[in-house]
């Protein structure tokens, strides 16, 4: 991996309530990522729809579709097209009552590498996802594609050290999580700073402890009552930004990664070297209140 660099592409738009016409707007947003150099190019969470999890409707369980499916299919010729990866995240029907929150991955020549399956899943107002989503079952999960292998996870994830510590333990170049979040439209902006600053910071966190880049990719614009912030981003290996997009405005990015600088603050910084994996037996408790 010595001095290899990857050029990835964040695609941060803002969806409508027609499903094929948030499809059309995607694949121009890969197209512009490929034109504008992308190996990779990474999607925001469901961005097939609207952010449906606002509310508890039986009616939004037809959103849903195998995986794979159509739209692997779609997006897998357009990978195969642009000769770029695409990592996109999409509403999985697995059986009948049984869905998922699931990224697929396409590599550069069109083929399906697999899926991951949301972990963790929220319930919270506006968040109501655990009525929409099994949790995952796969484990964690890294992708060998041709530009790298690339650790996924989602969204709520992200607050987990836990899961982006054993994807970057499974080989992983770099961490992306595809994500919905937002504040509530009527809210102060201290609290929307605030909560902003401890979404990104978690993440920049997994970068510090691992020693990898992480690429979040966020939905913007207005649904319902809650503002979608954006605010995707990329951090260096040591937790530095090297890109924030707006909060406001629909935006294609694309940054090149370094994979060497990983082992240069990995050797500098050696916090995998100095881990005591014969302590953290405890963390697989739930609390340990009985100790």
């Amino acid at each position: 991996m010595a001095n290899k660099t990857v050029k990835v592409g964040l695609v941060q738009l803002s969806c409508s309530p027609d499903v094929a016409e948030n499809m059309t707007k995607t694949i121009a947003g890969v197209r512009e990522a490929a034109a504008k150099g992308a190996q990779v190019v990474v999607l925001q969470e469901l961005f097939r729809s609207l952010y449906f999890c606002d509310v508890e409707d039986y009616e939004n369980f037809k959103l849903a579709e195998a995986i794979p499916g159509p739209s692997t299919g779609t997006l897998g010729e357009l990978a195969k097209e642009l000769g770029v990866v695409i990592v996109a995240s999409l509403f999985e029907k697995r059986a009948e009552g049984l869905y998922h929150n699931t990224t697929a991955v396409l590599d550069a020549d069109g083929t399906y590498l697999g899926k991951y399956r949301k972990m963790h899943i929220p319930d919270d107002p506006g968040y109501f996802e655990k009525f929409y989503f099994t949790p995952g079952d796969l484990g964690y999960k890294v992708f060998p594609t041709r530009f790298g292998n690339i650790g996924v996870l989602i969204c709520w994830d992200q607050w987990y050290p836990e899961a982006a510590r054993i994807t970057a333990l499974k080989g992983a170049d770099f961490l992306v999580y595809p994500t919905a979040i937002g504040w509530h439209k009527d809210q102060d902006g201290l609290t929307n700073d605030e909560q902003y600053g401890a979404w990104q910071t978690i993440q920049r966190s997994h970068s510090v402890a691992n020693g990898i880049p992480v690429v979040s990719v966020n939905r913007c614009g207005i649904e319902g009552d809650m503002k979608f912030w954006g605010g995707s981003f990329v951090s260096n290996p040591f937790g530095r930004v090297i890109f924030q997009a707006s909060h406001e405005e629909e935006q294609i990015h694309v940054e090149e990664l370094d994979f060497a600088k990983s082992d240069q603050y990995r050797t500098h910084w050696p916090f995998l070297r100095d881990r005591r994996i014969d302590s953290y037996q405890p963390i697989t408790k739930r609390f340990l209140d009985e100790e």
